[in-house]
C-alpha cells in the first residue's frame, strides 16, 4: 500500500510562523508536523510516499530527501498551478498503481490507520473516509453515515442549525486506483466539493470510518501551541526527540549536549534539544525549546514553543507565546500571552510585547520599547512595503485600518501639506473600510482628498490626469484570492508610483517621518460630481462612434459582478451596437475568481457567444482593467493569441506604428511587426515599465499577453472598458475576423516554468547567470534574456514569491521544453 501526503498549503493563518517554511515544516516537538504523519505512515509498514508540494517546495525536499534517512522512499510532485485537493493526487496516478491513502501534512493524530485500512479492506470498499467526532463541527464538513457505514450526506460548515451529526471528516482517505478515473486531469477539483459528489452521482458507494484517538487541525497559531503541548503532556502519542529524565512529577526530555543551571526548575511536560545551554534559576513549565538555544539565568517560560538557535536573555519571562527560528529577546523582556516573535526578531533589553501581538520576521524592537500593535510590514518576504502590484495583503489582518492610516499618512507627508488625492475603490465592504481608513490617514497631514467611491482604477486614473490631482489610491479585492486586499498608488499623471515615490512613502513609514497637521489644518473631504461624465464624454469622443453603429455589431459582454456593470452601459449605448450583457451587476463576494471559477464563466461566454451569432464575446475582470477575448465561432481566445491579434490589427491600421510588449513575449510578435514594418519595443513585466513605454513617441498598443492592453491614444493605462471600445471601433468596418486572423497567427512556441528559489538564493543565483553567461548574446531589460540563434530563454527572479522563473522558446514546444530544463538545472547548481 501506498500513500499520498498533501503538503502544498501556504499555512495563512498560522502567520508569521509560516513567512518563511511552508505549514507542514512548522515544527511540532522539535520535529515538523509532517514528520509526524510519515512516522504514522512508517509505524504500519506504508513506506512508498509521494509528497504533492506548492508552496516552498524546496524546503520540503531538502528536508526528506529521497526519504532513505527515514526510512522510507519519497517521491515528489510540484506543480505551478493550484489544482485542488483532489486534482493534486490525480497528478500521482502513474505512482498510484495500488490500494492508497491520503493523508494531509498539518494534522497531528494518533488514530489507528491500520483499523481504518482494515474496516475498507472488509467492507470491499473503494473510497473510504476517515471520520472523527468533534465537540464543536461548525468548521468542518459534517458527514452522515447509515448503519452499514455507508455516508448518505455532507455538509460543508454548517450552521448551528445544520448540525445533524458531530461526525466530521478529518481529511484522510483510503482510495482504491480506479477511484481517480473520476478526477478530470489538470483541473481544480476538490474532495469534498467535487470529487465525494461526482462519485455518489455516479452509484458508486463512499464509506466513512468512525476513528476513536486524536486529531487535531493545525489551523492557526491557537491549534499549533495547542499541539505541541498535547505532546508533551501525553494527551496524543506522537514520537518526541531526546533522553527521556526519569523524574517524579514531571515529563522532562532533554537532547544531547544540553546542560542545566544549578536550581533550574520544570514543571509539566518540558522538552529541550540538543547543544542547549540552560543558566541558573531557570523556570520552564510545560513547553517546548528547539536546538542550540540559550537561555539565561532567571527567565521564565511558560505553556510556550520556542524554536532552535534563539536566546532568552536573564529575566526575561514568556507567556503562551511561539518564539521561531534565530530569536533574540534580552534581558528582562517582557513577551504577553499569545504573542508571536517571527523568525530573526530582536526585542530589547526590558521591552515589552503586549497581548496576542504578532512580529513579523525580522523585526526589531528597542530596548524599553513597548509593542502593542502588530508589527507586519518591516520584513514581508521581499523587505519592502511594496511589491510589483502596489501593497499587497490580508484583508483585515495585514492591511488593516490602523495600517492603512498609517500608510495614508505616510503618502501624505511626500506630497506636502495642501495637495489634492483622489481615492477610489471596488465594492466590497473591506475595500470600503480601508479606503476610509487611508482618508483618514491623509487627511491628518493637512492633504485634501476627493473620494470618488466605488469606481474602477481606470475611471480614477483619468479623473487624476484630467484634473491635475497630485496621485490617487484604488483599494480593492485581489482578483485572484478572496482574502486579500491590493491597494494601487497612482501619480499625478493617471500611472502606476515610480519606484522613488514608492520609496519615498517607505521612508515615511517606517520612520514615522511625518507630522499632524494642527486642528484648522486638517485636509478637506469632498465627492466630486460628473466624474462618470468626464470619463462618458473623453471615451465617446475619442471613438468614432458613428461607425460602430452602422456597423450594426452584436457582441456578448461578461461584466464579472464589477462596478463598470453601472458605467459603461450608457457608453455602449452611445455606440448602437446590440449587447447581451452577463454578470451585469455588482455582487461584492464574486470580485474574486479562483480559476475554476473563470474558466466556467468563460465557457458559459463563449457557448453563447457562438449559440448567438455575435460578433465577438468579450469578459471584463471585475476592476475592468483587462479583456479576455471569444472569437465569432464561440471559440476562446487565448491571452497569448489576443495579444498578437490586437498586434496584427494594430499594425495594419497604423502603419510604421511601434509596439510595445513585455521581453518575456513569444517570438511571432516580432514577426508579425517585421513582416508590417513596424518597429517593437520590449518592456519589462511590470506595469509601470509599461505605461512609460506607452508615453514613447509612435507607440500605438501595448498588450502585455495577460488580457491587458494599453492605446496610448486615449491613455497610458491598463482600461477594460476603453479597450473593448477601440476594439468595437477597429472591427466596425467588417473586414477583421478573429477566428481568421488566429488561423493565419505564427506559432507561439514559449513554455513556462518556476523553479524554488530562496530570497536569499536570488541574488547569488543572478551574479552566476551573469558569471557564466558572459559570452553569449545577452538582453537585460528584465532579467536575463539569453539568445541563441532563433532560441532564447528569459531568467527572471519572481518580485513576489521565492520562485525563479523561466520563459523559454525554441522551433517547437519540444526543443523549448528542453532548453527550459536545460536552465533549470543551471539554476539549481547556481543557487550554491
Amino acid at each position: 500500500m501506498k500513500a499520498v501526503i498533501m503538503a502544498g498549503g501556504f499555512g495563512t493563518r498560522l502567520r508569521p510562523v509560516t513567512n518563511r517554511v511552508p505549514k507542514p515544516m512548522g515544527p511540532v516537538v522539535n520535529i515538523p508536523m509532517m514528520e509526524h504523519i510519515i512516522n504514522s505512515l512508517k509505524d504500519i509498514g506504508i513506506t512508498e510516499i509521494v509528497s504533492v508540494l506548492y508552496f516552498q517546495p524546496d524546503v520540503i525536499i531538502n528536508y526528506f530527501g529521497d526519504g532513505s534517512k527515514f526510512g522510507i522512499k519519497m517521491e515528489y510532485l510540484t506543480t505551478k498551478d493550484n489544482y485542488g485537493t483532489a486534482g493534486s493526487v490525480r497528478m500521482a496516478k502513474k505512482f498510484l498503481n495500488e490500494r492508497f491513502m491520503v493523508l494531509s501534512g498539518d494534522v497531528l493524530t494518533d488514530i489507528d490507520l491500520e483499523k481504518a485500512i482494515k474496516w475498507h479492506e472488509d467492507k470491499k470498499a473503494k473510497s473510504t473516509i476517515i471520520l472523527t467526532r468533534v465537540e464543536n463541527p461548525l468548521a468542518f464538513g459534517i458527514v452522515i453515515t447509515d448503519e452499514e457505514g455507508k455516508i448518505t450526506r455532507f455538509l460543508e460548515k454548517p450552521s448551528w442549525g445544520q448540525v445533524f451529526s458531530d461526525t466530521i471528516n478529518t481529511g484522510m482517505y483510503i482510495f482504491e486506483p480506479e477511484v481517480l478515473d473520476f478526477i478530470p486531469e489538470r483541473t481544480d477539483f476538490d474532495f469534498s466539493k467535487d470529487l465525494f459528489p461526482t462519485l455518489m452521482k455516479e452509484g458508486q458507494d463512499i464509506h466513512g470510518h468512525v476513528a476513536k484517538g486524536y486529531w487535531l487541525d493545525i489551523g492557526d497559531i491557537k491549534a499549533y501551541r495547542v499541539a505541541n503541548m498535547d505532546v508533551i503532556k501525553g494527551v496524543v502519542q506522537a514520537k518526541i526527540p531526546g533522553n527521556r529524565k526519569d523524574v517524579v512529577g514531571r515529563d522532562l526530555w532533554l537532547g544531547e549536549g544540553t546542560t542545566t543551571g544549578e536550581d533550574c526548575r520544570f514543571e509539566g511536560g518540558v522538552l529541550i534539544g540538543k547543544n542547549c545551554k540552560i543558566g541558573k534559576n531557570v523556570y520552564i513549565y510545560n513547553s517546548t525549546i528547539g536546538d542550540n538555544c540559550v537561555i539565561e539565568d532567571g527567565a521564565q517560560i511558560d505553556h510556550s514553543v520556542v524554536w532552535e538557535n534563539c536566546f532568552i536573555g536573564s529575566e526575561a519571562y514568556l507567556e503562551k507565546n511561539v518564539v521561531c527560528r534565530n530569536v533574540k529577546i534580552k534581558a528582562e523582556a517582557y513577551i504577553g500571552e499569545e504573542a508571536v516573535i517571527g523568525d530573526d526578531c530582536k526585542v530589547g533589553a526590558g521591552a515589552t510585547v503586549k497581548h496576542g501581538v504578532k512580529m513579523w520576521p525580522g523585526k526589531t524592537l528597542e530596548d524599553g520599547s513597548v509593542l502593542g500593535a502588530s508589527l507586519v510590514w518591516g520584513d514581508k518576504w521581499n523587505r519592502e512595503l511594496f511589491s510589483a502590484h502596489g501593497i499587497v495583503g490580508l484583508a483585515n489582518f495585514e492591511i488593516t485600518p490602523e495600517f492603512a492610516t498609517k500608510v495614508g499618512a505616510a503618502m501624505g507627508a511626500a506630497l506636502g501639506k495642501g495637495s489634492m488625492v483622489a481615492t477610489a475603490r471596488d465594492g466590497h465592504g473591506v475595500s470600503r473600510l480601508i479606503n476610509r481608513a487611508f482618508i483618514s490617514g491623509l487627511l491628518s497631514v493637512g492633504v485634501n482628498v476627493q473620494d470618488l467611491r466605488n469606481l474602477p482604477a481606470p475611471v480614477l486614473r483619468y479623473q487624476i490626469n484630467a484634473r491635475n490631482i497630485m496621485g490617487g489610491v484604488h483599494t480593492h479585492m485581489s482578483p485572484y484570492d478572496p482574502n486579500f486586499l491590493d491597494v494601487k498608488f497612482i501619480d499625478d499623471e493617471g500611472m502606476d508610483f515610480t519606484v522613488s515615490k514608492q520609496k519615498a512613502i517607505e521612508r515615511n513609514f517606517f520612520r514615522e517621518d511625518f507630522s499632524r497637521s494642527e486642528v484648522n489644518e486638517v485636509g478637506e473631504l469632498t465627492f466630486p460630481h460628473r466624474v462618470l461624465e468626464y470619463y462618458k464624454d473623453g471615451l465617446v469622443n475619442f471613438v468614432d462612434s458613428k461607425a460602430i453603429a452602422k456597423a450594426g455589431l452584436k457582441i456578448v459582454l461578461d461584466y464579472s459582478y464589477g462596478s463598470a456593470s453601472n458605467i459603461f452601459p450608457k457608453i455602449l449605448s452611445e455606440y448602437g451596437c446590440e449587447v447581451i450583457a452577463l454578470n451585469a451587476f455588482e455582487d461584492s463576494k464574486k470580485l474574486t475568481k479562483n480559476t475554476k471559477d473563470f474558466i466556467n464563466e468563460y465557457n458559459q461566454l463563449a457557448e453563447i457567444t457562438g449559440s448567438l451569432k455575435a460578433d465577438f464575446g468579450i469578459m471584463m475582470d471585475s476592476g475592468a482593467e483587462k479583456v479576455f477575448l471569444v472569437d465569432e465561432t464561440g471559440t476562446i481566445i487565448s491571452k497569448e493569441d489576443a495579444q498578437a491579434i490586437l498586434v496584427e490589427i494594430i499594425c495594419q491600421t497604423r502603419p510604421g506604428c511601434t509596439i510595445g510588449v513585455p521581453v518575456s513575449s513569444s517570438e511571432r510578435i516580432r514577426k508579425i511587426v517585421d513582416k508590417h514594418k513596424c518597429d517593437l519595443v520590449y518592456t519589462k513585466l511590470n506595469n509601470r515599465n509599461m505605461m512609460q513605454v506607452a508615453e514613447m513617441e509612435g507607440v500605438k498598443l501595448v498588450a502585455d499577453g495577460e488580457g491587458g492592453f494599453i492605446f496610448p491614444e486615449f491613455q497610458t493605462w491598463f482600461d477594460g472598458m476603453a479597450s473593448i471600445s477601440i476594439i468595437l471601433n477597429l472591427i466596425s468596418n467588417k473586414e477583421y475576423s478573429f477566428s481568421k486572423i488566429r488561423k493565419e497567427l505564427p506559432a507561439d512556441n514559449r513554455v513556462f516554468q518556476r523553479v524554488p528559489c530562496a530570497w536569499e538564493e536570488k541574488g547569488t543565483v543572478m551574479r552566476n547567470i551573469m558569471a557564466n553567461c558572459s559570452g553569449e548574446e545577452l538582453e537585460l531589460i528584465d532579467g536575463v534574456k539569453i539568445r541563441k540563434g532563433k532560441s532564447w530563454v528569459l531568467l527572471i527572479p519572481d518580485t513576489d514569491k521565492p520562485y525563479f522563473n523561466i520563459y523559454a522558446e525554441g522551433k517547437n514546444k519540444e526543443e523549448s521544453m528542453k532548453l527550459s530544463e536545460e536552465y533549470k538545472e543551471k539554476i539549481e547548481k547556481w543557487k550554491k
